[in-house]
């Protein structure tokens, strides 16, 4: 089975070797047919420390690193879409 990549944006990068990536996702209301917006909060792992908050990045599904991280940044995607 193939491991997710999300595109999100990076809210806090404080912790050492870890950094907070929202991910939002839009969809339609069933009863109301209006776009609703929700995000949710993934911790992923950066080694280098590269990526600061506002930053655009992908991260990809991984085995368990810590309590919380699940997740493993593949690549900035400014630097992708270039």
């Amino acid at each position: 089975m193939p491991k997710r990549v999300l595109q999100g944006t990076v809210v806090s990068d404080k912790n050492d070797k870890t950094i907070v990536v929202r991910v939002e996702r839009r969809f339609t209301h069933p009863l109301f047919k209006k776009t609703v917006r929700r995000s949710k909060r993934y911790q992923a792992h950066d080694a280098e420390n590269a990526f600061k908050v506002g930053d655009v990045v992908m991260i990809q599904e991984s085995a368990p690193i810590s309590k919380n991280k699940r997740w493993v940044v593949v690549q900035g995607a400014a630097a992708e879409a270039e």
